[in-house]
């Protein structure tokens, strides 16, 4: 280190010496002096910068201003600037380096000591640069570069010139120079010119770019006036729709969004908009066109158009990808072919004077044409990936909202989801391998040739073997993909039971099912994983093939050239064995792409097939412009079926006639065919024969509430501009304002998924609003005043039907015969005809039919004629919260006020919680100890260390032994060589062998155990959870999260440690060469873990958007196809079409950005390989001949070869591990889900017999659904006698349906207990509790399967005990007239039944288990009053001697109660027998009685 003592003493020194010691040239011409120059020039500079920076501590800094006055400003191309002054510091120091090395053996001399320093100065003076720049702009806000740096970057590239200029000045003259001299005057011009450009010509650009603008708040400098309040990511648009050729191809313009992951966690609106191109918008209405000009609509697409359609919509970028996809083939060969001839010269063999730098510049040129070429397609793959899913997912949307009623009953909802989220999903991955097929041939070919020019006729023998190779592949992928269809198929079903299950939650909790219902998925799972298994050890040996088939191949190849008699030299072995390792990707990726091509069509077919099925008829109504004709809808000789097919239509001979402003009442007994006449109407059902016309806008309420997640404004609102006044008309009408004011947000409130945080009679007066907001002509109700107690539902007739309707055409289905009297016509069904049509009292004294309904409606007021009915005229109880409960964050509005802008949080459906910052060690280390508790790892980890062994060692061997060159003798005869080579191989694929299996073992026990833990946790958690949790959430995890457990993520992590022994192994290999490079890799490796880490956040947090944003989507379609015929009757389907468009974008955008960024990364990666790889390189050549054993060094140019490949790999893998071990996170989650109260208390089980007497004591009773919720039961203290039928009544929310909860625990009391026959139930278990109470629900539910299987889930009856009970609840007939009796079908959410069929068949269960205490929860609500009449009938004869209660909201359904429990906010306002209760004419019940009785006779 003495020559480092003064640059003055250097300088005088070299002055001294140098300046007469070449007499013969002119010395302004030697090195020494350009050195010295130049050195003296970055001393300069240093000493410069340190003046500067001790005048600015002296001064002190004051630099708050120019940094507010700058902010809008920066200098061009300013990051660039920076990161090259850094590079430009790395790549002084690597030279520095190599001298030292370079020079260590021989004498310094001068010039070398000159030299060395000034690249040591030069690594300084470029480093502190780096520093000031960087502090100039990031802390004191400067805009401009300083005027002395660009004054010096004058000197700096006018030097640099004049020493390159010497340099060839020289090379003229025959002057042998140092190559690092040479290529340090070319880069320093190039860099010179640069510097030279962005200081003296480069413009002051705004500072406007995602990454450095300040999060706008409205008061922001810059023209905060026209400040939007749309986020960011919202209203940019990718840079990459603008993006110049540089920054394509380095991806630089994914950099800001990289940057700010770095600076905060990445939201969905950080993420910039997609291009038109790009965006869903464009590629399907290009795709919608292809297809209808090929086969003129949707519904006759075959599989091949679909994929012509697909293509001709990308095409052009499809065959860039295929023109990207032949340069890196080609380029990846350029290697191998050269390698004979690199060791040959090494070996001394030179053509021609500077070959070996034609060869390093050739390898250069070559390894930047395979890196950009490899990145560019691998981004354009993904970007045509995104496009084609995007599409399809549009195309598959818009034909679930126009199937045909029949074309839906043979697809549940789950598996036309799975169209979406699987199928879609799989052909937008197949880009990736769409060239695949042509390329195996091209690369064979190449290998081959490369082959015969080292090899000669061996070459055909590679060939056969290759060959072979493939074709062990094809019935190893033919296994594949069977296994993989059965796989799918058994998903698909599973998933199905899943999302029913999910569903009819509430239910299955209620009769302590869920254990059950659980069981029935774990065994659909086992299936699932017999599939499974065969799957992935078919996938196992598919693996071995892979790693087995280049050593299998050179095996057979050296041995044929020993047979043959062709000599082998270490030059030619080298070559074939680089070959060897290319092939090894088409030889492996065939299996793989016939896997995937197969599987893609597949789902081609699965989606081809759908879009084939039949849409509505779009011609069953004729429809007349709005106001050309007098009547509003008129149906004639009108035949109707569900079932096309079927011998009975649904609707006979129906015709009538309906007027503009007429009401028309539709009445009949359960199952005689009311709602498929409004169907009809609304061309639902599929027509037979006759016509109908309609003539104006219609609107429509279901049966069954159809409720959007989201707020209830926007459900009102249902997509139409905001009109307060005639929104606050419709709320009045719809008695909605007295919820809005209890509800914590009002009208802002965000309803969970089917609005399960409202009642059943809330969602059905939300739903009414929504038709009343629409202002159509026509209004169709199906029966909506069931689900509302007697006061809301004569309010809601009053003021809707007669006043906010009283211009408009209704038609309303109901069973409430007190609203007949003031319809113009009645249309009284039976058996799916019109029986009689009239008014009420011309039909009243004609026909049987009416007669019996007003009868038994008589015979139910027949008990209140005691009752004085003046009592109601003045009275109007104030209506009281709608549900305060079912978990819905209920709030009361004073306590809601101190939220404030933190309002959000109570909302019962939050935001999809996604994990934050990197993926916790916790989750990698419970992954990995979840099978045998990790014991597998090490053995794994062993296996392909040994494998990575044996590989080199096979290769160092054949490297060794043979010999360099033709005229050589060999170290060992040829026998020797090929026996140690083949016993090497075998051991390696023996390695293979063992890990695959570990891993493949490994992987499907840890998938299998965090399944069923996962859904051991979800069935065994609390009501509370599924209230607030949307069912999207919990399958996303069940279906799209599990299958990469199951199929992908054991492979990743295991790729991670895989790679980094490869990358061991190479650096090891490389460095045992020449170790020097060992110096060159530690800077590039620093480098590359910076920037992965620089990657990472934005990556994972980007990965987790894609997470997130993929639920909305689910979600919104599942709506959909729920609401398809709500939709359908407002003619809304186009508005949603548009959503799921922006939702698709919203999901594709993340994606988008992913891809650029992953392959941001790569390049920068694959830059500095390729750096590496050329030093080394350069090092080899510049190196004396012997000193090192010519057969070596290829070996090393072999392996360096891989080097980029792999070190992209490497990092590939582990940000993919990153990505993909979300799943995981997202998995454990769901296990930490805190569970209900144990099921079974051993120590504390009830005796059989219990409860024999049947006493329900309520004392004390406090109930809130959380605890940061009020009260919603404040204080109950009352007994139910055994035996005895009790009836609860009050205003809807009262807290009936929260007493009932409590009473099966759904909900924990907060104080206060219920006593049951002496036991207090929240000391036993919840199963002993529930399976002893009988519930007859509010909504009746049946589940897909059979009769039996819906009455009898356990399997405990036997068939006579369940025809009992069908014949009990007057539905035994019905199912006898079934083909398949008890084993009939039923399909999802018993759709084939009527509402009032499956709420007989909910009694059904009720009456098989003859339970002692037996609670009706507003069970007659979707019956006729004669059902209803016979239900009651049926209770009083079976049920006699069991405790009944029943929530009613008929008055009458509680009148033969022998007690009556009536609730008031929460508290008992009178408790008594309803005898006494209406002597006492002031009392509650009497009133609420009398109003009944009023509403029933009064006519409207």
């Amino acid at each position: 280190m003495e020559f480092l003592a003064s640059p003055k003493q250097v300088m005088s020194t070299f002055l001294s010496s140098n300046f007469f010691s070449y007499p013969s040239t002119n010395f302004l011409l030697k090195p020494v002096f350009l050195r010295g120059v130049s050195g003296s020039l970055h001393f300069m500079l240093l000493f410069v910068l340190f003046i500067s920076w001790v005048c600015h501590k002296l001064k002190g800094s004051n630099t708050e201003g120019p940094k507010e006055r700058s902010k809008n400003t920066k200098s061009l191309y300013h990051k660039q600037t920076l990161f090259l002054c850094f590079g430009l510091s790395l790549f002084n120091l690597v030279l520095c380096l190599l001298s030292c090395f370079f020079w260590y053996r021989n004498d310094w001399s001068e010039e070398n000591v000159v030299t060395v320093l000034d690249l040591a100065i030069r690594t300084l003076a470029w480093g502190v640069i780096s520093v000031h720049l960087h502090a100039q702009f990031s802390n004191f806000g400067q805009s401009k570069y300083p005027y002395l740096l660009r004054l010096w970057w004058g000197f700096y590239f006018f030097v640099s010139c004049y020493c390159l200029v010497i340099d060839i000045v020289l090379h003229k003259k025959h002057v042998s120079l140092p190559v690092q001299s040479l290529v340090l005057d070319v880069v320093s011009v190039i860099s010179g010119l640069f510097f030279v450009f962005v200081g003296f010509f480069g413009k002051v650009e705004d500072q406007e770019t995602l990454l450095e603008e300040p999060l706008l708040n409205g008061n922001s400098g810059v023209g905060s006036d026209v400040v939007s309040n749309k986020p960011k990511g919202e209203e940019t648009l990718t840079p990459y729709s603008n993006a110049g050729i540089f920054s394509i191809l380095s991806f630089s313009w994914i950099g800001p969004l990289i940057a700010l992951g770095n600076k905060k966690t990445l939201d969905l609106e950080d993420v910039p908009q997609l291009d038109v191109g790009d965006s869903v918008v464009g590629i399907f209405s290009t795709l919608k066109s292809k297809i209808d000009s090929d086969c003129g609509d949707v519904s006759r697409v075959t599989t091949l158009k679909l994929v012509k359609a697909l293509f001709l919509s990308v095409w052009k970028d499809f065959l860039l990808a295929g023109l990207l996809t032949l340069l890196y083939t080609i380029a990846c060969y350029v290697g191998p072919y050269l390698i004979d001839t690199l060791v040959q010269y090494l070996n001394g063999r030179r053509e021609f004077k500077n070959e070996g730098y034609m060869l390093v510049s050739t390898f250069c040129l070559a390894k930047i044409v395979e890196c950009l070429s490899l990145r560019q397609l691998f981004f354009k793959t993904q970007q045509i990936g995104i496009r084609v899913r995007s599409a399809l997912v549009a195309l598959i949307y818009n034909k679930g909202l126009t199937l045909s009623c029949q074309s839906k009953q043979g697809h549940t909802s789950g598996e036309i989801i799975n169209f979406m989220t699987v199928d879609a999903e799989r052909v937008g991955e197949c880009i990736w391998y769409m060239h695949d097929p042509w390329l195996v041939i091209v690369q064979v070919a190449l290998a081959l040739l490369i082959l015969y020019k080292n090899l000669g006729l061996a070459a055909i023998s590679t060939f056969v073997v290759t060959v072979l190779v493939m074709l062990v592949n094809i019935p190893l992928g033919k296994l594949q993909e069977k296994f993989q269809d059965k796989l799918m198929a058994s998903k698909d079903v599973r998933m199905k039971a899943m999302s029913e299950i999910l569903r009819n939650m509430r239910i299955l909790k209620l009769q302590g099912w869920e254990m059950k219902f659980l069981s029935k998925i774990t065994e659909l799972r086992k299936i699932e994983e017999g599939s499974l298994r065969t799957y992935l050890y078919t996938w196992a040996m598919t693996v071995f093939v892979f790693w087995g088939a280049p050593t299998f191949v050179s095996v057979v190849t050296f041995g044929t050239c020993m047979l043959l008699g062709i000599p082998l030299d270490s030059g030619k072995i080298l070559s074939s064995l680089a070959t060897f390792r290319i092939l090894q990707q088409p030889i492996y990726s065939l299996p793989d792409t016939i896997g995937m091509v197969v599987q893609t069509k597949v789902s081609l077919d699965r989606i081809s097939s759908f879009l084939r099925l039949d849409d509505l008829q779009p011609d069953i109504i004729e429809k007349l412009p709005r106001g050309s004709s007098d009547i509003a809808i008129e149906i004639v000789n009108g035949n109707f079926s569900w079932d096309v097919s079927s011998q009975n239509p649904t609707l006979n001979d129906i015709s009538f006639k309906v007027s503009h402003g007429m009401r028309v009442a539709v009445c009949g007994t359960v199952g005689s065919g009311k709602s498929s006449l409004l169907s009809s109407i609304l061309g639902e059902i599929p027509k037979i024969s006759g016509t109908i016309k309609l003539c104006g806008t219609k609107a429509y309420v279901a049966q069954s509430p159809w409720i959007q997640s989201g707020k209830i404004e926007e459900n009102i609102l249902f997509g139409e501009e905001m009109d307060r006044e005639r929104y606050e008309r419709v709320l009045e009408a719809c008695s909605l304002k007295k919820d809005l004011e209890i509800l914590p947000f009002g009208d802002q409130t965000v309803i969970g998924e089917r609005g399960i945080n409202l009642s059943g009679g809330q969602k059905q007066r939300i739903q009414i609003a929504r038709a009343l907001y629409q202002d159509a002509d026509i209004y169709l109700f199906d029966d909506p005043f069931s689900a509302v107690d007697a006061h809301t539902g004569s309010h809601l007739f009053k003021e809707c039907l007669l006043g906010l309707l009283s211009s408009k055409t209704v038609i309303y289905v109901t069973h409430q015969v007190e609203f007949l009297p003031t319809a113009d016509l009645i249309l009284v069904m039976k058996d799916g005809r019109i029986t009689q049509a009239g008014k009420y009292d011309e039909i009243l004294n004609f026909g049987t039919d009416f007669m019996e309904l007003v009868g038994a409606h008589k015979e139910a007021l027949s008990t209140l004629n005691s009752v004085d009915s003046g009592s109601a005229e003045k009275t109007c109880i104030d209506e009281n919260n709608e549900k305060s409960a079912s978990t819905s964050g209920v709030l009361k509005k004073e306590e809601s006020k101190t939220e404030g802008a933190a309002g959000q949080k109570g909302q019962l459906v939050q935001e999809e919680e996604r994990e934050k910052g990197r993926v916790g060690f916790r989750v990698y280390w419970k992954y990995i100890t979840t099978a045998y508790g990790g014991a597998l790892v090490p053995l794994i980890v062993l296996a392909q260390i040994l494998f990575q062994v044996f590989q080199i060692g096979s290769n160092y061997w054949m490297a060794w032994a043979s010999p360099v060159s033709e005229g050589e003798a060999p170290a060992v005869s040829g026998t020797t060589l090929i026996l140690v080579y083949v016993a090497l191989a075998i051991g390696s694929s023996f390695c293979v062998l063992l890990r695959a299996m570990l891993l493949v073992t490994a992987g499907y026990n840890t998938a299998t155990l965090l399944f069923n833990k996962m859904h051991q946790c979800i069935f065994r958690a609390p009501m509370s959870f599924f209230d607030a949790t949307p069912s999207g959430r919990i399958l996303n995890r069940a279906s799209t999260d599990q299958s990469s457990v199951d199929q992908t993520i054991f492979s990743q992590v295991a790729a991670v440690a895989f790679s980094l022994i490869q990358l061991i192994g190479i650096i090891a290999v490389m460095s045992q060469v020449a170790w020097q490079v060992f110096i060159v890799f530690i800077p590039v490796i620093a480098t590359s873990i910076w920037y992965q880490q620089y990657y990472i956040p934005s990556a994972r947090e980007l990965s987790r958007l894609v997470g997130v944003c993929k639920a909305p989507v689910i979600q919104h379609f599942a709506e959909t196809i729920s609401g398809a015929t709500t939709i359908r009757s407002f003619d809304h389907a186009s508005r949603f079409q548009d959503t799921n468009l922006k939702l698709a974008d919203g999901y594709s955008r993340p994606k988008f950005s992913i891809a650029g960024a992953m392959e941001w990364l790569c390049f920068r990666l694959d830059v500095l390989s390729v750096i590496t790889f050329i030093i080394s390189l350069v090092f080899l050549i510049t190196l004396p001949e012997g000193v090192i054993d010519p057969g070596i060094a290829g070996l090393a140019v072999t392996y360096g070869l891989n080097l980029n490949m792999l070190q992209a790999w490497f990092v590939w893998n582990l940000c993919n591990m990153e990505n993909k071990i979300i799943s995981v996170e997202r998995i454990l989650q769901y296990t930490t889900i805190p569970s209900e109260p144990p099921l079974v208390i051993e120590s504390n089980r009830p005796d059989h017999s219990w409860p024999s007497h049947g006493e329900v004591a309520i004392r004390d009773l406090q109930v809130r659904y959380a605890p940061h919720l009020p009260l919603v039961l404040r204080g109950l203290t009352c007994t139910f006698p055994g035996g005895m039928k009790t009836g609860i009544v009050g205003r809807t929310g009262s807290g009936k349906s929260t007493l009932i909860q409590t009473l099966f625990r759904i909900v924990d009391p907060a104080t206060g207990q219920i006593v049951i026959d002496g036991i207090d139930i929240s000391s036993i278990g919840l199963h002993d509790l529930r399976s002893r109470l009988s519930i007859i629900p509010q909504d009746p539910t049946m589940f897909e399967g059979t009769v039996r299987s819906n009455l009898d889930p356990l399997e405990e009856y036997t068939d006579e005990q369940i025809w009992e009970a069908l014949d009990k609840c007057q539905l035994g007939d019905e199912v006898k007239k079934k083909e398949g009796k008890l084993d009939s079908a039923v399909t999802e959410n018993g759709e084939n039944w009527s509402m009032g069929q499956r709420q007989l068949v909910c009694l059904g269960r009720g009456l098989l288990k003859k339970s002692k205490v037996l609670v009706l929860d507003e069970a007659t609500a979707s019956v006729d009053t004669a059902t209803d009449n016979l239900i009651q009938q049926t209770l009083r004869q079976h049920f006699s001697d069991c405790t009944v209660i029943t929530i009613a909201h008929r008055i009458t359904s509680v009148l033969d109660s022998d007690m009556v429990l009536l609730l008031s906010h929460g508290l008992i306002e009178e408790y008594d027998s309803p005898t006494r209760l209406l002597e006492n004419k002031s009392s509650s019940f009497a009133q609420l009685v009398a109003e009944y009785t009023v509403r029933s006779n009064t006519d409207f």
